[in-house]
Formats: structure tokens, C-alpha cells, sequence
């Protein structure tokens, strides 16, 4: 299945493209894989001019494969694990394939555009300290200097804490119906274990979204140090919201509505507040 592309305005050679992972048609209703939208979240704060290719699941690894991208993580066992976000950009020649170094990217290239700077000085002390194992590994990104480093671990921990827990979002994964039994295959010959084995059964979802929203709490502390709100900043967003907010919209994808609906109430209602303030730059092109 070939990737398609999407575009608000005429197509120009000076718009980024910007690669984002198909899912259930439409693909712009369905969207929800958490790094894709840090992506989405930092071009359309940035107001950088993109139009969107989507790829199907299958897909991904021949795509990064044509664009000469290595994988910006592997498994335990060495294997790469090809993902997305990509962003091609023309004003640069610039192939970028990690969501963090495509924000460092934005903000280097583009410093005073848009709302201004991804990355400001701010407290970002969360920690997700739990030994749990992990099916998806976590990137490790390259090229942070100074200040960026903290959003960096921030950007680890707030992964970690989200991806120990996606077990209860599996049941809602929104599969394209033409490819769902090849990326089911897929995802198991990853974790090494049938795809049906993989979700939580109903008498044990109660204990671990307990544990999930202890696990948030932390970082619900740091969105309470400033009142106005509804970002760590107040009400100036940043690349550090963006990380939060991609994993919120995975969550609201995939879990049941009942409990997307409890995950926005969470420690004051933190989540869903900043659920909603992040449609600002939640727009499709």
C-alpha cells in the first residue's frame, strides 16, 4: 500500500513534508501514535509550512529505508525498530527521523518563528523510576547542549511512564482493516508473543489504571506549580507540553471512553486541561 499525501494548500516545493503513520480511514480522524503528534504539535506551533505523507504501518520500514533513515532505536536484541515521525525539508535538504531532533531541528532552523521557542529554561523534574518492562524501546536522542538535556530526560521519563502502561490501550488500537492481521503479526513477532495476549483482561484493568494514574502523579505536581495553567508554563506552551500531549492523544485513541474520560480527571482534571488547550496546534494541513 503506497504512502498518501495530504495538503491544506497547493502543493510548493518549499513545504516540509512531514511523515506520519496511517492508521483506520480517515486517517486524519484515527491519527493518535504519540511521537508523530510531539511532531504535529511543534510544526504547527513553529507555523512551518508542511503538507502531511501518511504510511501505512507496514510501510514504515521501507519508507525510512527510501529516505536513507536508520532507526532511531532497537530493541533489546539489537534489531532496529523503524518508526515515525520523518521530516523532509527542501529549504535545507534536512532528513530528520526522530520526533525529539525534529524539534531541535525546528527550533535551530526557524528560531523566531511561529509562537517562538520550543525549548524555554523551566523545572522539569519528573521521574518515572519503575523497573517495568518495556515492549517499545525508548529513543535516545542526540546533539542536546545545555538547558535541552532536561527536556530530554523529561522526554524519557514521560515515554516510559506512558509505554509501561499501553497495555490497557491495545483492545482500542485503531487498525486499518486492509492491513490489520499483517500489523498484528508485526507487533507480535516484536514482543514475542500472540497479539491476543497482549491487552489487559477486564478483572485486572481496575488494579493497573490505579497504577497508571500513581504513575502520573508526579508529573500532575508539576503542572500544578503554576495556577493559571493549563501548561507548565502558565499559558505558554512548550516542546515539553507537546511530549505530554502526544501521549494524551494516544490515550484518547485508544482507551474506552469511559476511561479517557476518568484519565482527563486525574489529579485535578491536569490532563484534560491540557488536553484541550493543545488544539490550538492540533490542526491537520
Amino acid at each position: 500500500m503506497a504512502p498518501t499525501t495530504s495538503t491544506s494548500t497547493s502543493p510548493t516545493t518549499g513545504l516540509i513534508t512531514f511523515y506520519d503513520i496511517a492508521l483506520a480511514p480517515p486517517v486524519q480522524k484515527t491519527a493518535c501514535s504519540p511521537n508523530p503528534w510531539k511532531t504535529r504539535y511543534a510544526l504547527n506551533f513553529k507555523k512551518t509550512p508542511y503538507k502531511t505523507t501518511w504510511v501505512p504501518l507496514p510501510d514504515v520500514s521501507s519508507v525510512r529505508g527510501a529516505l536513507n533513515i536508520p532507526a532511531s532505536r532497537t530493541f533489546a536484541d539489537g534489531t532496529p525498530y523503524h518508526t515515525l515521525p520523518v521530516i523532509s525539508d527542501p529549504a535545507t535538504g534536512r532528513i530528520v527521523g526522530d520526533s525529539f531532533e525534529i524539534a531541535m531541528y525546528l527550533q535551530e532552523q526557524y528560531p523566531s518563528s511561529g509562537a517562538g521557542d520550543l525549548f524555554p529554561v523551566q523545572e522539569l523534574d519528573f521521574v518515572f523510576g519503575q523497573n517495568l518492562e518495556l515492549h517499545a524501546p525508548i529513543a535516545e536522542t542526540k546533539g542536546a547542549e545545555g538547558h535541552i538535556t532536561a527536556y530530554v530526560k523529561f522526554n524519557t521519563n514521560v515515554d516510559s511512564a506512558f509505554t509501561a502502561h499501553t497495555q490497557l490501550m491495545l483492545d482500542g488500537f485503531p487498525f486499518d482493516p486492509a492491513t490489520a492481521e499483517e500489523c498484528k503479526a508485526i507487533f507480535s513477532q516484536r514482543v514475542g508473543a500472540p497479539w491476543e495476549t497482549l491487552g489487559v483482561s477486564e478483572d485486572k484493568r481496575g488494579e493497573l489504571l490505579g497504577a497508571f494514574e500513581e504513575a502520573l502523579s508526579g508529573l500532575a505536581s508539576l503542572y500544578k506549580k503554576d495556577v493559571s495553567g493549563p501548561f507548565l508554563k502558565g499559558s505558554k506552551a512548550s516542546y515539553a507540553d507537546f511530549i505530554v500531549g502526544g501521549w494524551l492523544r494516544m490515550s484518547r485513541g485508544m482507551l474506552p471512553a469511559k476511561e479517557w474520560k476518568a484519565l482527563k480527571g486525574w489529579h485535578d482534571g491536569v490532563f484534560g486541561r491540557l488536553d484541550e488547550a493543545l488544539e490550538a496546534f492540533a490542526q491537520m494541513d
